[in-house]
């Protein structure tokens, strides 16, 4: 079966609530699987553009309040969120990756270790007071507990880390996530925090139900599109790919530009969605990150000015008919915000004047009265 690259974008972008909006921001994070939350002011952007009437305390009452969010490492060892209800299937899917903390001999912790370090993390999270308010231990009151359960071993500055040297026993924070162990919890003024994970239940085949999902949302895809999402060796991909096409549920296979491709069983609809014209999408969208072929999704001028390196995400991106046609940039001021937007072609009238609603729409989801300005992108990534 052949599909268009017109219609698997349509069919992405419906998928992911920017064709329509979805009912609420769990419903968002789960059409994204995973809600990239490096930088929260992103989060917030990527699931209030996927959500009607949504503002970022929205999403910050579905964390804090109403426990329907969690916000831990996930794919690729990055901080993202994730849906309470799916949190079994996500730690069941992460559990069975290889663990490597990409430390050399000598600094990394041998299993031996980093068994008494989960134990010890464990220990230590599980004596923070009922009733507390919700900020958890910072990353420094993490390293005392658990050097005054392990001892100075554990506290050796080994660890590669930003202007200096982190203690030996961090190198298990990511393990400790993927174990169910620690979420992250309010942050403590700049300073984040750990919660011990909420409850959930084991979920079987969870790494297959991962890629089910991943498929839904980005599919068609190939094993390596995979690998580079969740970060993982393509033949581990490959692995994964062939279990799903024997179990009960099966793949079908399509031809996406002759990359042989792979979708569920049975979820061969396509030229049934309409391709909005303007969007608007911020930093590490999860769109813009996990869908391939990138050079479709990123032709011509948008490869060299809109990607840093190959990657995806350094930029928030305007998308034009579904693929990359400019950048832009949000420079707040209190309540105003100046919006900066580089299209790589000159804009019709039609697309000025939906790019004005798209503008209005990102500054009623951050609270900020916006001025749209026309021109070039005068900051770099991850700006």
């Amino acid at each position: 079966m052949q599909v268009s690259w017109r219609d698997v974008t349509a069919r992405r972008l419906s998928r992911h609530g920017l064709s329509r909006p979805l009912p609420d921001v769990v419903s968002a994070v789960s059409a994204m699987v995973g809600a990239h939350a490096q930088v929260m002011s992103a989060a917030e952007l990527a699931v209030g553009i996927r959500t009607r009437g949504a503002a970022a305390s929205d999403l910050a009452a579905a964390i804090r309040r109403d426990g329907l969010l969690v916000k831990t490492f996930g794919p690729r060892g990055t901080v993202h969120l994730l849906p309470a209800s799916e949190l079994g299937e996500w730690l069941g899917a992460l559990r069975a990756l290889p663990v490597s903390t990409g430390q050399p001999e000598g600094v990394r912790l041998e299993p031996g270790q980093l068994d008494e370090v989960l134990a010890a993390v464990a220990d230590a999270l599980g004596a923070i007071p009922a009733g507390a308010d919700g900020t958890g231990l910072t990353t420094d009151e993490l390293d005392n507990a658990v050097l005054s359960r392990l001892g100075p071993w554990a506290g050796e500055r080994t660890v590669p880390a930003f202007g200096g040297w982190s203690p030996r026993w961090r190198q298990a924070i990511i393990p400790a996530a993927h174990a169910g162990i620690l979420v992250f919890g309010a942050n403590r003024g700049t300073r984040v925090t750990y919660l011990p994970a909420p409850d959930f239940e084991p979920v079987p085949d969870a790494d297959l139900r991962l890629l089910r999902r991943y498929l839904h949302s980005y599919g068609p895809a190939m094993p390596g599109d995979y690998a580079r999402w969740l970060a993982i060796r393509v033949g581990r991909a490959q692995e994964l790919f062939a279990r799903a096409a024997l179990d009960h549920a099966g793949l079908d296979r399509v031809d996406l530009l002759g990359r042989e491709s792979w979708v569920n069983a049975g979820d061969t609809a396509f030229g049934n969605d309409s391709l909005p014209d303007l969007r608007l999408l911020p930093y590490f969208d999860p769109y813009v990150v996990g869908s391939w072929p990138r050079e479709k999704l990123f032709p011509g001028r948008a490869w060299d000015r809109a990607l840093a390196g190959g990657q995806a995400g350094n930029y928030p991106v305007l998308l034009l008919g579904g693929i990359a046609g400019g950048i832009w940039h949000l420079k707040r001021r209190a309540r105003r915000a100046t919006m900066t937007v580089e299209p790589f072609s000159t804009l019709s009238q039609r697309r000025r004047v939906a790019l004005e609603a798209e503008a209005h729409r990102v500054g009623r989801i951050v609270g900020a009265e916006i001025e749209l300005v026309l021109g070039e992108v005068p900051v770099g990534p991850h700006a």
